[in-house]
């Protein structure tokens, strides 16, 4: 045990001590908030370049009131032109896009946009709708029906979401639900691969320069496997504790002296002032304090160093029976599918039904638990049973991958100057 507890710290000071980790570890943070704060920045300046729309009303002008200037939008309005005349004018004039409203006598009959540009389904939809009310107005005004009697009568009230303690929820908490629990999984996906590559290029650089023979010489290879692995999770914890303090500290900073406005999307300023109602954002905040936090962290750390050490061992053994990296590409699809394969049954199923049948089983498969697992417990309460099944059948899963990448560490980190596959891994794990 002595012996190990060496190799891992050996394995950690290397890691932390190394300039590139250093640099990565302190750099990473700022990158990633310099480009949300560049996103921003592009993207409000894209919104502030107002696009002009033509809007030709052939229906004795009846629409044309509808499309009032906004700071985003500039309606020029076109009369007495025909079709044809007004979108070779459009086009002329550049415009953005020419709305075409055609009818007889007040009555539409139908309604088109003329643009080069793809629109955006947001902005279609509200044209859409301005429209559409329009026009089913006149029509029941043609057919003496009083509007404001209909006004009143008309019944426009917004269902109430709670749960059955009586607690009430907003529209937007599945919302908050999928964004958590997607993106605890997508995070810990990409450290399995991030880490799970640098304990392979480990492997592969102490083999190439022969350091693994005198290594070997005094210390068993599932130790040194081990104290590997160990040590390079141990950095990789590290690393993504200073990561979480200085992004937060970094975005508080960015926050304070840009504003809010810098990470904010002004083209989705309307949505944003829809949700300015305080109840509503009470709403919103109380689906975020419900949300299990403790519990996705604990379970975080947990499928981490579960998963990590799973797909490390596998990740190890495909270093060690390689003389290089571009050998490896051969023996990477088996490992990156699980990965992949478990981000899409969070997404299509999990999220669709966290408690459905394929949401369960491929929450207790080893290989796909540790993300699967993660995107379902912000979608409810998940009794304590399953996580501790889910993590013992990880764990015990770890020690059956461990003892077979062993063997093939054994003895792949003495090969040289020859091409591993399949078959010849096969032949290795039955010594």
């Amino acid at each position: 045990m002595d012996k190990l507890w060496l190799i891992i710290k050996r394995e950690y000071l290397n890691k932390v001590r190394n300039k590139t980790f250093v640099i990565m570890t302190f750099v990473s943070p700022l990158i990633f908030v310099g480009v949300a704060l560049l996103i921003g920045w592009l993207t409000s300046i894209n919104s502030d370049t107002a696009r002009k729309i033509a809007v030709l009303d052939q229906t004795d002008n009846q629409y044309e009131t509808l499309f009032e200037n906004t700071e985003r939008n500039q309606y020029i309005i076109l009369d007495g032109l025909s079709k044809s005349a007004a979108i070779a004018a459009s086009k002329k004039a550049d415009y953005y896009g020419l709305i075409l409203i055609e009818g007889n006598n007040g009555t539409l009959e139908n309604f088109s946009f003329y643009s080069d540009d793809s629109p955006s389904p947001d902005f279609i939809s509200s044209i859409e709708d301005k429209i559409n009310k329009k026009a089913s107005e006149s029509n029941l005004v043609n057919n003496n029906i009083d509007l404001d009697l209909l006004e009143r009568l008309t019944v426009n009230k917004e269902i109430e979401l709670q749960n059955f303690t009586g607690e009430k929820t907003s529209k937007l908490s599945g919302w908050i639900k999928i964004a958590t629990g997607g993106a605890a999984g997508y995070l810990l996906m990409m450290f399995i691969i991030i880490y799970g590559n640098m304990v392979m290029r480990s492997v592969i650089e102490e083999k190439t320069n022969r350091i693994i023979e005198i290594i070997v010489s005094s210390v068993k290879p599932i130790y040194l496997m081990v104290g590997k692995i160990t040590g390079t999770s141990l950095a990789g914890i590290t690393q993504f504790l200073i990561w979480v303090v200085v992004g937060f500290i970094l975005m508080i900073a960015a926050t304070a002296f840009f504003g809010v406005d810098a990470f904010s999307n002004p083209a989705n300023a309307d949505m944003m002032a829809q949700t300015q109602d305080m109840s509503k954002m009470e709403l919103i905040l109380n689906d975020v304090a419900q949300l299990p936090i403790l519990k996705l962290i604990f379970c975080f750390f947990i499928y981490f160093i579960g998963g990590y050490f799973l797909y490390a061992s596998i990740y190890t053994a495909i270093g060690a029976a390689v003389d290089n990296e571009t050998d490896t590409q051969q023996f990477m699809l088996p490992v990156i599918l699980p990965l992949m394969l478990a981000i899409y049954v969070g997404f299509f199923s999990v999220m669709d039904n966290p408690h459905g049948t394929v949401a369960v089983i491929f929450s207790y498969i080893p290989l796909t638990s540790p993300i699967v697992m993660l995107m379902r417990i912000p979608f409810g309460e998940i009794a304590w049973w399953e996580i501790a099944l889910s993590m013992l059948l990880l764990y015990v899963s770890i020690i059956g991958v461990a003892i077979l990448a062993s063997k093939i560490y054994r003895i792949g980190i003495l090969m040289y100057g020859k091409k591993t596959n399949w078959k010849e891994l096969y032949k290795w794990l039955r010594y």
